[in-house]
């Protein structure tokens, strides 16, 4: 017992139960967890890495550098996440077909599983905001009247308050949002595109987001029977007022020659 005891006293041996601990920990974490499964999402990962990387360099190398890095031509892609890539690519808005104040939407050249390698590329070379699930920007069991004044606050003043979309300087507009997928929209809001500023989970929480992505479905829905008549573009005071000024005014004026033709032939008379 005394000799026990005094090697329990030696300087060392608390090291050594430690070492035994942790050897004991390795080893029941090696017996227990999921190798096969990590390894398994790892390797396809990986390969997804590879496979975008290859895309990357077909159409991509030429604007944004062969590290995507960024040229005269194109920004750096180093940091804008998967989310971006979803975006831009899956709209066919990238790869650009040539320069100019706003690149627009047009049809889709990689398929949703190209689109996805790419993400994977560009999301290794750092970290970015990530590309939503369905859960993230489904309407369902949103707020669509909080939606609706988020909308108002922080969108109208460039994509109209029933989402038309409207022009900007230089050339450059905020587009339409008639039915635009849930998704897009979403992956907008998170990364700012082009002229649009970014609204990060921090700034605007995902629940605003769902809000405002089930407002912008109801205005869809509800485009089809305008109770308010001649719908004029949706674009509100702007037009209604042009349309009362040139009919409404117009109207007026030949109403006002009318009586005084009109009345001068009743005096002559």
């Amino acid at each position: 017992m005394k000799k026990l005891s005094a090697r329990r006293r030696h300087p060392l041996a608390a090291l050594v139960v430690l070492l035994f601990a942790l050897a004991a920990t390795g080893g029941l974490y090696a017996a227990f967890a999921p190798a096969d499964k990590a390894q398994a999402d790892t390797s396809s990962q990986s390969l997804a890495i590879q496979e975008g990387q290859k895309l990357y360099s077909v159409g991509c190398a030429t604007c944004h550098g062969t590290s995507g890095k960024g040229t005269k031509t194109g920004p750096s892609l180093v940091g804008v996440g998967s989310a971006a890539v979803d975006f831009q690519v899956g709209t066919g808005r990238m790869p650009a077909q040539q320069q100019g104040p706003q690149i627009p939407e047009k049809k889709a050249i990689y398929n949703q599983a190209q689109v996805d390698q790419l993400a994977a590329y560009i999301a290794s070379l750092g970290p970015g905001p990530v590309k939503p699930t369905s859960q993230q920007y489904s309407p369902d069991g949103a707020d669509i009247a909080n939606g609706g004044q988020l909308f108002r606050t922080n969108c109208s003043q460039c994509h109209n308050a029933s989402g038309k979309g409207g022009a900007l300087t230089e050339g450059k507009y905020a587009p339409s949002l008639e039915n635009a997928p849930p998704k897009y929209i979403y992956e907008a809001m998170l990364t700012g595109p082009q002229n649009m500023p970014s609204f990060p989970d921090s700034t605007m929480p995902q629940k605003d987001k769902k809000d405002i992505i089930a407002y912008l479905g109801a205005t869809d829905s509800d485009k089809a029977a305008n109770p308010g008549g001649l719908e004029l573009g949706g674009i509100g005071p702007v037009s209604e007022g042009l349309f009362g000024w040139v009919f409404g005014l117009g109207a007026l004026i030949a109403l006002a020659i009318w009586v005084a033709t009109h009345t001068t032939k009743a005096r002559k008379s």
